[in-house]
């Protein structure tokens, strides 16, 4: 069985839909010393708002203006490094 994991062919444009504005209520926050890199969050997020940085210490970074708090990265996450707070 193979090991390699394939990506998609084409990721939608950050924020297709537009800035979140002030009516997110919750957030994700990321648990870094839980975190594997596996990059579950980023394929899934239909906001494209994930970034992954190579070589960083917080390889994950989500881009706050964009995401609208659906918690996707969070259920995705093997690991549960992501948990999803009160927005404020």
């Amino acid at each position: 069985m193979s090991t390699e994991r394939y990506l998609p062919l084409a990721r939608p444009v950050v924020g297709v839909s537009g800035k979140t504005g002030t009516w997110r209520i919750e957030r994700p926050v990321i648990n870094y010393s839980k975190c594997i890199k596996c990059g579950l969050c980023w394929l899934y997020c239909p906001d494209n708002v994930i970034e992954i940085v190579e070589g960083s210490a917080e390889y994950v970074k989500i881009d706050y203006d964009y995401c609208k708090g659906c918690g996707i990265c969070s259920n995705v996450c093997p690991t549960k490094a992501i948990s999803m707070v009160p927005e404020g």
